[in-house]
């Protein structure tokens, strides 16, 4: 477990009990979480969202980081954030749960270059070909893709999950906007229907270059700021990452926390080898599963 994940932490949000107002993001990292968690916040605050990502992180909170008062002092309406599994995560029937999940190849790599940047330089080897292995064997922070995917998969169909692809996201962003909405609840979805300069508002704000502009440093002052809150807004279970400072030497260079957005990616990164590793990980995983249908019109290798 990454060292930002404090055990005390970990504990508080597992005994959180969520409110019937609640509404949860549960993805595996880099399947599109941060920009789902942005369209959300449109939606939820119609077309007006936070304007800086502290302002972003406070509304959404990252449970694992921030814990059960960050959850409890969120400025509402917000959407609670968790990378974990569905059997870790908070639950109850009257919080509303969406899973957003993507195709594992492009995973791999997104998640690589966005680690690549949390990896002190005293690590020499930051290559693709070392993270993939570690991706494959479920040797990274987050776990398993799949003990992850497949734990919100048996419950996409339950009322209270709203469950689909970031391909699908990507394909059809207008469309999948309104089905966000009218899970959120019946008067969003309805607004929006009546309302399309609002829909293209919330379309415009959630575009990769605005999004760029709203977060792209934000992995440079997040953990500072987030120190230097007032003490009405401060949160204890952060005080931890006080001792989250600069490693001598400082940390490897990456790329920007909004990337490129991209369906495909993964074509420049895995070799054939690679690729012939990752089929049998992924036949070894989902034995019995459906879940790679979930893909099955796109062009996997």
């Amino acid at each position: 477990m990454h060292k930002i994940f404090h055990e005390d932490t970990l504990r508080s949000l597992f005994s959180y009990t969520p409110r019937p107002d609640d509404v949860f993001i549960a993805t595996y990292p880099k399947c599109g979480t941060t920009w789902t968690q942005y369209l959300i916040l449109n939606i939820l605050r119609k077309g007006e969202p936070p304007k800086t990502a502290l302002d972003f992180f406070l509304a959404s909170p990252f449970l694992e980081m921030m814990g059960a008062e960050a959850a409890e002092k969120m400025v509402r309406p917000g959407v609670l954030k968790v990378h974990l599994p569905f059997q870790w995560t908070p639950y109850s029937a009257n919080a509303k749960y969406i899973c957003v999940t993507r195709k594992p190849y492009d995973v791999c790599v997104s998640f690589y270059h966005h680690m690549k940047g949390f990896t002190p330089k005293s690590e020499k080897d930051v290559s693709f070909a070392r993270f993939h292995e570690l991706f494959i064997n479920g040797e990274l922070s987050s776990g398993d893709y799949f003990d992850h995917l497949l734990s919100w998969y048996e419950h996409r169909d339950s009322e209270n999950v709203l469950f689909f692809t970031y391909e699908k996201l990507k394909q059809d962003t207008a469309n999948w906007v309104l089905k966000i909405a009218d899970f959120l609840g019946e008067e969003y979805g309805e607004e929006l229907r009546k309302d399309s300069a609002l829909l293209r508002k919330i379309l415009d704000n959630c575009s990769l270059e605005n999004m760029k502009d709203v977060f792209n440093d934000s992995k440079k002052t997040l953990i500072k700021d987030l120190l230097s809150l007032p003490p009405e807004k401060s949160l204890k279970s952060v005080q931890v990452l006080r001792e989250f400072g600069t490693p001598t030497g400082g940390y490897h260079e990456s790329e920007s926390f909004i990337r490129k957005g991209v369906v495909g990616d993964w074509r420049s990164h895995f070799t054939p080898d690679q690729i012939e590793k990752t089929k049998e990980w992924i036949k070894k995983k989902t034995e019995g599963s459906d879940v790679m249908d979930l893909w099955k019109d796109m062009d996997l290798p």
